[in-house]
């Protein structure tokens, strides 16, 4: 079994996907061979399918799977960590505006922590109306579940697979990972990432996903730790 997987979840990203294999070849050249990539295509109606079986043809370590109908991120996310075998799990997009030269980055800091997020702390790459939606998302999340994650949008994150064993999935969950795991007792940390532009094609997600559409999810998450269960076994005894 590999020691690290790389999750990515895909849709309609024909242009993106030669030069993200190419760059995360490149990048784990410096940090291990003993690594797998799963990507999870959302039933792209373009070349992404075809182009991701040429390249698991090409590299054994490249693992495919497709959705019979469009389920959305979240649902991709989270069917790629469960068909995911490393004990770390790395998430990150196709449309590389995430660097792969940054997981030795990522690596280091999961040995101080359960899971490491990124966060784009630099002036982003995008235009001015992203940037906005951007900070009012992030902070309406922080507000409403009470965090102090600088950028909660972005889902760039490793994290050690045993995070994932108590959480439940829901649609717009992949938002708040950080947040369920931090409610299991997981100590999350961020580190800072360089933003870049997007390579190639069209963002899936604009303003309504980033604030309204998340906001019922925002406030299920809400729900979920103002109700969360909270006890310490001050003794236990057992018969022999």
């Amino acid at each position: 079994m590999p020691r690290l997987s790389l999750v990515i979840p895909v849709y309609n990203e024909e242009e993106n996907l030669e030069r993200l294999y190419a760059e995360i070849t490149e990048a784990m050249n410096t940090v291990s061979n003993d690594y797998e990539v799963v990507v999870t295509d959302d039933a792209s109606c373009d070349r992404s399918w075809h182009i991701l079986s040429d390249l698991v043809r090409r590299d054994s370590r490249w693992r495919a799977q497709r959705f019979a109908f469009n389920c959305g991120e979240t649902a991709a996310s989270a069917a790629g960590m469960k068909a995911a075998r490393g004990e770390v799990i790395v998430t990150l997009d196709a449309d590389l505006q995430n660097d792969p030269r940054d997981i030795p980055k990522f690596l280091e800091a999961l040995e101080q922590a359960d899971c490491v997020c990124g966060s784009r702390v630099h002036e982003r790459a995008d235009n001015w109306l992203r940037r906005a939606s951007s900070k009012t998302a992030n902070w309406v999340r922080n507000k409403l579940s009470d965090e102090e994650i600088a950028d909660a949008g972005c889902t760039y994150r490793a994290f050690k697979r045993e995070c994932l064993h108590e959480i439940k999935f829901f649609r717009g969950a992949h938002r708040f990972l950080p947040t369920l795991f931090r409610m299991e007792g997981r100590k999350v940390v961020e580190i800072p990432i360089t933003p870049r532009e997007r390579f190639a094609g069209e963002s899936k997600y604009g303003v309504w996903n980033r604030l309204f559409k998340s906001f019922v999810d925002l406030l299920a998450v809400r729900w979920m730790k103002s109700r969360k269960l909270g006890y310490q076994i001050a003794e236990m005894k057992e018969g022999t």
